[in-house]
């Protein structure tokens, strides 16, 4: 098993229960990979403004799979509700 670390930064215009909706959609998206570790590391000040946004909600979560589903990326591009992620392949 392989281990993968995805940081998520969403839109802060979310509400919370939008939010929780969302991370079971994204989950969903993980297929057979099993997350084992959840973060939130809350709501940050961004460098730079992305898509107008000033701000952005940091999510972190570590991932253990063979290998991820090949449009996981895709669909986190994709998404409206998600201004930038991070997937590193951990050794």
């Amino acid at each position: 098993m392989k281990t993968y670390q995805l940081v998520l930064v969403l839109k802060t215009s979310l509400t919370d229960a939008n939010r929780k909706k969302f991370l079971e959609t994204v989950k969903g998206w993980f297929g057979t990979a099993k997350v084992t570790k959840e973060e939130e590391w809350g709501e940050k000040t961004l460098a730079y403004d992305i898509r107008h946004e000033k701000t952005g909600f940091y999510l972190n979560f570590l991932l253990e799979s063979a290998k991820l589903p090949a449009d996981l990326e895709k669909k986190l591009f994709a998404s409206e509700n998600v201004l930038r992620h991070l997937v590193i392949k951990q050794k």
